[in-house]
């Protein structure tokens, strides 16, 4: 017997480049419970994109010593190719990359972001560096939209730059209304409430 009718959210918003995937609060896998994460790619074959709430121990120091500056945090961007350092920043003119949302890049010169580190050339608030990312293979994700584990919405610069990871996911449940409000609270494990 189902006690708790709760109304979630209706994925009106297609996935697309530049969306975001907010977790529904009870999706249990580990890797993307309470997860937001930016879709920098997304197609016929499949979707790829970073999750912007992973904060991590790691610094860019951490995975590149010569660096000078240790202090620049690394996110988990998923649980595909921890193995791999990829960025997401508002520095076209000096790191290049693939525009995902107005104003927001996805990759560019790896040797330019050694060069503006090195000479501290940068804002800390205009670089996210992540390990890994999220894949789906061809109608993965749309699977998992189905099952409603995802709420597709907006992407808005402030989540992934000026948000505390801690609190991205909360944000981004507030962005679909007042209606949905009662989601941001709900616990991780209702059974355990």
């Amino acid at each position: 017997m189902n006690f708790v009718d709760i109304n979630m959210p209706v994925n009106k918003i297609a996935p697309s480049t530049g969306k975001l995937l907010v977790a529904e609060p009870f999706l249990n896998d580990p890797n993307f419970a309470r997860s937001v994460i930016l879709l920098c790619e997304h197609g016929e074959e499949g979707s790829v994109g970073f999750i912007l709430n992973h904060a991590t121990e790691l610094t860019l120091g951490d995975l590149l010593p010569e660096m000078l500056n240790k202090d620049i945090a690394v996110y988990q961007g998923g649980p595909v190719q921890m193995d791999t350092l990829h960025m997401l920043h508002r520095m076209p003119e000096k790191l290049g990359g693939t525009e995902i949302i107005p104003g927001i890049y996805w990759g560019g010169s790896y040797d330019a972001l050694q060069d503006i580190v090195l000479t501290n050339d940068y804002k800390p608030d205009d670089l996210r560096l992540f390990v890994g990312y999220a894949g789906w293979s061809k109608d993965q994700l749309s699977k998992e939209l189905d099952e409603s584990s995802w709420i597709i919405i907006d992407a808005k610069p402030g989540l992934l730059f000026e948000t505390e990871p801690k609190d991205v996911w909360k944000e981004a449940i507030r962005t679909l209304g007042k209606e949905y409000a009662f989601i941001e609270n709900m616990p991780v494990n209702p059974l355990l409430n």
